[in-house]
């Protein structure tokens, strides 16, 4: 009985224990709220919104990166940058919520306006406000591509860029361009004399391979062309070599022959450019076939014709040499030059070669005692060897400044 009341009771020890842990975690308390001066939570940080490019900086490129972003909150679905007509310009809205980027080219000289929300982790919603204007350029150029897509062009035929106006920054609108070919083939671009514009070639060291596939690319669109000229769109060509045609136009032997994937497809007498005056001597050189005419009207001044209708006529360069057929020096063909530049052929040959003839064939004239050269049109890639070519690079050699006119005075005349 004694011993009961000594000892005190174990549920009553317990209980007290329990009370002095509360008291403590009471005093606990107390004495944080003390330090604090206040009982309740840190308020939320409100949402903080950050536009690139920055709302009050100069006019931004429209290719540059354009975006919104979200601290302390996220984006709403409805976040979107308009134009002065109220389109949404295309965007997406990354997986955090966290930021919005525009993911298609703007249009120069243009106001763009944000719209939309954020809420920040305060639950307050805040208003995407703010627009901007994009660069205006002084000038826009635009290119004009020899070849176009799904076409199938000779062995020889390079490509070229014409751009509507001059190219003052000709490296930057260079590295702007990329050519794939399979297989690999080496080649390289050349700016070329001006000619009312700007014109880059890219042409390969070597006649391309039958069958290789050509893919050029050129991100124009916001390049600074310098001048204060901005390219005004990006411009893509895809095409393919055909089949290797190479016509061997020896002056002295009065013909010529086709050959096709190495063997002989035809020889044909002819009659080239008389050698008496020098608007009449066909160029010696690598020609390349431009474009072919069932019929096509002829004028020479010099020669006292006008308005002459011709058969069949296959364009070799742009200072008016032609193969094509011609009655009046069917006499001839086989054992004279007589013509005055142009290669003449039978009407029967001429429709025969005719037929096989496609944009890029390369005509290598030889025998005669003056070169194609830059004064002949402009198509006269094939006068450069390999390092010279290279050297008109302006990013491996310096492009040259010079002006070619298109039709020079002492080309030879059709006929």
């Amino acid at each position: 009985m004694m011993n009961s009341q000594l000892q005190p009771n174990r549920r009553t020890v317990l209980a007290a224990a329990g009370v002095g842990i509360v008291g403590v975690a009471v005093a606990a308390c107390g004495s944080s709220s003390t330090d604090s001066g206040s009982g309740d939570a840190p308020a939320a940080p409100t949402v903080e919104l950050t536009y690139t490019p920055a709302l009050d900086g100069p006019a931004p490129n429209p290719t540059a990166e354009y975006s919104v972003r979200a601290a302390n909150g996220v984006l709403d679905p409805n976040v979107k940058l308009v134009n002065p007509r109220g389109k949404t310009v295309a965007g997406k809205l990354s997986d955090d919520r966290t930021t919005f980027t525009v993911s298609e080219p703007l249009g120069y000289d243009t106001e763009y306006t944000w719209a939309g929300s954020a809420t920040g982790f305060d639950r307050k919603t805040v208003q995407l406000d703010g627009s901007f204007t994009t660069l205006a350029p002084a000038n826009q150029l635009n290119v004009v591509v020899n070849i176009g897509d799904g076409q199938e062009v000779g062995i020889a035929a390079p490509l070229i860029l014409k751009f509507s106006g001059t190219v003052e920054d000709k490296a930057a609108v260079e590295k702007a361009l990329t050519v794939t070919t399979t297989p690999h083939t080496e080649g390289g671009w050349a700016w070329l004399g001006e000619d009312n514009g700007s014109r880059v070639h890219w042409r390969p060291k070597e006649y391309f391979e039958p069958g290789t596939k050509v893919s050029m690319k050129a991100k124009f669109y916001g390049l600074d062309h310098g001048g204060g000229a901005y390219g005004a769109a990006d411009v893509t060509s895809d095409y393919t070599i055909g089949r290797a045609q190479v016509v061997k136009a020896e002056a002295s032997s009065h013909q010529i022959v086709v050959i096709r994937d190495g063997a002989t497809l035809m020889t044909l007498p002819c009659s080239y450019g008389g050698g008496d005056l020098d608007r009449n001597v066909t160029r010696s050189g690598i020609h390349v076939v431009t474009e072919k005419y069932e019929d096509f009207y002829m004028t020479n001044p010099a020669a006292g014709y006008f308005n002459i209708r011709e058969r069949f006529a296959v364009r070799i360069s742009n200072n008016g040499e032609f193969i094509h057929a011609n009655p009046e020096t069917i006499g001839v063909q086989g054992s004279a030059n007589v013509t005055n530049g142009c290669i003449n052929l039978s009407l029967e040959n001429a429709q025969r070669y005719f037929q096989t003839a496609i944009y890029g064939d390369p005509v290598e004239v030889t025998g005669t005692r003056i070169a194609l050269s830059e004064a002949d049109g402009d198509l006269y890639d094939w006068i450069f060897d390999w390092s010279a070519w290279q050297g008109m690079s302006a990013i491996k050699g310096q492009a040259p400044d010079t002006s070619v006119p298109a039709t020079p005075k002492t080309a030879p005349r059709p006929r």
